[in-house]
């Protein structure tokens, strides 16, 4: 469950063109040490800040799954003498926009605040990281929210597919549980329970930092040190690394519906590969780039099988897949997987065309500088870099790194990496002309 303070935060938008230029991005170490990110950008009268802290919700025990997400939606419910409804007053007053959020690999707090009661806002926000109050009144309703949410997650073939799918793939490891719990660990969570889950997760040695705006290196270091000084310094030690292991093959899960909903994911390479890239261009031509990708093209365009069919890569800290998803009739689902396999062997055997690959490089580099609107997305972008060990200067290389990309690397990478029978397709819903292979 992701969830922020809604306030009105009047900002101005940091516009493309730092995109397209080169980026400066400084290396800051704080005065205790702590590693961060940094775009200095004096004209704007604002600073976004990404306190990001590995493990994530892969850190809940087995019997207390959820407990890391529930705990980064108290973050905003209380601390010390402020309560839910004080600190949301607080926050508005200040013009200052908090999130806080968990996930597989991190919790994330995230904060815009104005250049001319900074330090304010950012000892508002220190104190709902370092000293929460998890009151009890507020945390009977975050537990009401989750449990609604959980009962209509439970309804969606969509979120079926997926845990089913994480269950066979990543059997015996952390990220095989439900990030947000289920009904039995939620309605059984304590205090205690969350504050063992930021115990285990906020700490010193799993933070990672960005900042950008009108802040300098030094300045940064200072707020760094006073954010997160009172933390402990060492958490739970992280997981470790996972290879997708579902086997290829198709599980059906029975429920009534008019169509059918299928995912399906192989395991394939992660960041740190030197194809990496490649593959990325690869997928997008294949599946990942909207219309005028081949499985649009084939399953939606051409047979009419489907409003929308797509591939994506899922880069996890700890391991790596590629997948995809596909709703059609319950009398079509066949035909439409079929369509899915022989385009993923087609890729395999035959690579892209040079058309197609042009194609996607001017998709791909055209697009990229849209990701960079705002100093907020700015800030995730640097927050993301350093969780998946990218260099600095990665936003000023990728788009040659796309460029460079040939038909020949799109080939070799592509029979490397595409396995047919390595698919393991899970489908939600009464699908006619599929058997289980289980």
């Amino acid at each position: 469950m992701m969830r922020f303070v809604t306030i009105v935060f009047a900002a101005l938008a940091w516009i493309a063109q730092p995109a397209v230029a080169q980026i400066k991005i400084e290396e800051v170490v704080s005065p205790s040490g702590i590693k961060a990110l940094l775009v200095n950008e004096p004209a704007i009268p604002f600073v976004a800040f990404s306190f990001a802290f590995r493990g994530g919700t892969s850190l809940d025990p087995v019997d207390k799954v959820g407990a890391t997400s529930f705990m980064a939606s108290m973050l905003e419910e209380g601390t010390g003498d402020l309560d839910s409804r004080g600190f949301a007053e607080a926050s508005e007053a200040l013009a200052a926009k908090f999130r806080f959020s968990a996930g597989r690999d991190g919790v994330t707090v995230s904060a815009q605040v104005l250049n001319e009661n900074r330090d304010e806002a950012l000892d508002l926000l220190r104190r709902a990281i370092t000293a929460p109050s998890f009151d009890p009144v507020p945390m009977e309703r975050v537990r009401g929210q989750y449990l609604a949410s959980i009962e209509q997650d439970m309804q969606s073939p969509g979120y079926l597919a997926g845990r089913r799918l994480s269950e066979m793939g990543f059997k015996g490891h952390p990220y095989a549980n439900p990030v947000d719990g289920t009904l039995e660990t939620i309605r059984a969570m304590t205090r205690d329970d969350l504050i063992a889950a930021k115990e285990r997760v906020m700490t010193k040695d799993h933070v990672v930092v960005s900042a950008v705006g009108d802040i300098t290196a030094e300045e940064l270091g200072l707020v760094i040190d006073r954010m997160i000084g009172d933390l402990p310094d060492m958490g739970a030690p992280l997981p470790g690394k996972v290879t997708f292991g579902a086997p290829g093959g198709i599980t059906i899960i029975d429920i009534p519906s008019p169509q059918s909903t299928a995912i399906w994911a192989q395991d394939t390479i992660g960041f740190g590969d030197p194809d990496f890239m490649v593959a990325y261009v690869m997928n997008h031509i294949l599946g990942g780039g909207g219309f005028g990708s081949r499985l649009t093209t084939e399953v939606r365009e051409k047979r009419g099988l489907t409003y929308g069919v797509y591939s994506y890569f899922a880069f996890l800290a700890n391991a790596n897949y590629l997948g995809g998803s596909v709703a059609s009739a319950n009398g079509t689902i066949a035909e439409a997987l079929d369509v899915i396999r022989a385009e993923w062997q087609r890729m395999a055997d035959e690579g892209v065309t040079p058309e197609e690959l042009e194609r996607a490089q001017k998709n791909l580099t055209g697009a990229y500088a849209l990701r960079f609107d705002g100093n907020a997305e700015i800030a995730g972008i640097l927050q993301s870099m350093q969780i998946d060990n990218f260099p600095t200067n990665y936003v000023n290389i990728r788009n040659d790194l796309v460029r460079a990309v040939t038909v020949e690397d799109v080939k070799r990478v592509a029979k490397r990496m595409l396995d047919t029978d390595a698919l393991r397709f899970v489908v939600v819903g009464q699908p006619e002309g599929l058997t289980a292979t289980e």
